[in-house]
């Protein structure tokens, strides 16, 4: 029998000699932390409303980063009940003190900041400590001394000492640096070099006037002086395939070399949207005479970098599903219910309930990121439906903005839902409810088709924009994967095997 993952095929068995193309983690993986700890690089990323929360990754390389697990896999730590895609978790950091590993964040209609520990990366990570103050984007930074600074956002950023143990402010919170004049100062980070505090900041938004600026003091509460060049990282009024770059995290790689980590879009077309959703992106940081540093190219994020790769451009994954359950790098939208997944020998059965993807709530649905703008997702699944049930693929930004191409009856359809326009525009009659139900995504549209065994069929397309952030809102991207739903009677989807390819 194979395991879950025992067939997820990424070609990166060889070091090429091309350099590392940006961005670094391809689709949704927004808001990235790092911190380093010896010869081991780890990253984090926002997940919003999607559970597990908070991915790890890990690197020894900054080029290859391994999905290795998540800061919050309990409901405890990560309640998700009925929230907005958008809500849920915002911006985590991630920081390595004493012997420990912490990871602060704010769950947005959930509890908001919170901090958990563990000693051991992969955790398991500790339950929730809270901190009360009304803010996101919460930092934390050790001084030399084991001072703790909690640095978090609001209409200006603010800092006090923590004691990470309890939540407890030590001090009080006091505003120490307006930023530079954009609008939203958010995500700070407080860090130390050659006896200088740096304070980094997001402002603008993070759509296109999107920037990182940079303030600098003697003292961790300062008074902070502004970099003189800032912004110092910034696309905004570029013409470049990379948008909407900041919310910034430097670390040092402990060979003397400076780095930072950023989010960023790749919109395409015209006005420009973006469906993969931010990504994340590796910046060299280059430290001149005068103690300020100068981000990539005077500014910008290089296409490419001067670092070895072990990945092709093109990285196929075949997953199949089994006893394994859902794999480390598949989400389920909110907490689920733990019965609508049953793990058999040689498949994965999502069993349906009276909750649809149109609902703020828990559908049995499992789903990964779209990486790449031009792909083929294929599902090889067999379903069982009631006449009103459905069982299939999704495509998945948000619950007003999606695609589902499902098994009803003795039918396959395809749905498109854009904003209050829910239609099901193809149905095609099918000898069996089985075989390959299959997404190719392209740069301006996304075609849907169904293959069963000996023929194939399209049943149609959607344009991107209508699946795009712009259009649909939030902060997440477009979500590949497959559900069940059974408003009334059984129906269920037997997940077999999952094929996903794509470049670009």
């Amino acid at each position: 029998m194979i395991a879950t993952l025992s067939l997820f095929l990424l070609l990166h068995l060889t070091t090429t000699m091309s350099n590392l193309q940006n961005p670094i983690v391809r689709g949704f993986s927004p808001d990235p932390s790092v911190c380093r700890v010896n010869d081991d690089f780890y990253l984090v990323n926002s997940s919003f409303a999607y559970f597990p929360g908070v991915p790890i990754r890990h690197s020894r390389n900054l080029s290859d980063w391994e999905l290795i697990g998540h800061c919050l896999t309990r409901p405890s730590q990560l309640p998700l009940v009925k929230i907005p895609i958008a809500c849920g978790i915002y911006a985590p950091t991630l920081r390595y003190h004493a012997g420990k590993f912490y990871m602060i964040t704010t769950n947005v209609a959930g509890g908001g900041n919170f901090l958990v520990t563990a000693t051991d990366i992969r955790g398991p990570w500790s339950e929730p400590v809270w901190i009360h103050v009304d803010s996101i984007d919460p930092s934390l930074f050790w001084d030399d001394d084991g001072t703790c600074y909690l640095t978090v956002n609001g209409a200006s950023i603010r800092q006090a000492v923590i004691d990470p143990s309890t939540g407890k402010l030590l001090s009080e919170l006091q505003p120490i640096w307006t930023g530079t004049g954009g609008r939203y100062p958010e995500g700070p980070h407080l860090f130390k070099r050659n006896g200088m505090y740096y304070l980094t900041v997001a402002e603008g938004g993070t759509e296109f006037g999107h920037m990182q600026t940079l303030a600098r003091s003697a003292k961790p509460m300062g008074p902070f002086q502004p970099c003189p060049h800032n912004p110092i990282l910034t696309h905004r009024s570029l013409v470049s395939p990379f948008q909407a770059i900041g919310h910034a995290d430097f670390f040092d790689d402990g060979k003397g070399n400076w780095w930072a980590v950023c989010l960023g879009i790749r919109p395409k077309g015209y006005p420009e949207t973006h469906c993969l959703g931010r990504e994340t992106f590796l910046v060299p940081v280059k430290w001149g005479d005068d103690g300020w540093p100068v981000l990539g190219d005077s500014g910008r994020v290089p296409l490419a970098l001067d670092l070895p790769v072990q990945r092709s451009a093109v990285q196929p994954q075949y997953i199949v599903f089994g006893s394994g359950g859902v794999p480390v790098d598949w989400s389920y939208l909110r907490n689920p219910r733990p019965q609508s997944y049953e793990p058999h020998e040689d498949f994965l059965r999502l069993k349906g309930t009276h909750v649809s993807l149109a609902d703020i709530d828990s559908p049995t649905w499992i789903g990964c990121p779209q990486c790449w703008f031009d792909s083929e997702f294929v599902v090889n699944c067999t379903a069982s439906t009631a006449a009103d049930g459905e069982a299939g693929l999704s495509v998945f930004q948000n619950e007003r903005h999606r695609a589902e191409l499902f098994f009803q009856g003795e039918n396959v359809c395809l749905r498109l839902t854009i904003g209050p326009l829910s239609v099901v525009t193809k149905r095609v009659p099918v000898h069996k409810n089985a075989g390959k139900l299959v997404v190719r995504t392209r740069d301006e549209h996304y075609e849907f088709a169904y293959d069963d065994g000996t023929s194939s069929v399209t049943l149609g397309s959607i344009e991107s924009k209508y699946l795009s952030t712009e259009v649909g809102g939030g902060f997440t991207g477009v979500m590949l994967g497959a559900y069940a739903y059974a408003p009334d009677g059984d129906s269920s989807l037997d997940l077999q095997s999952v094929d996903y390819s794509g470049s670009g």
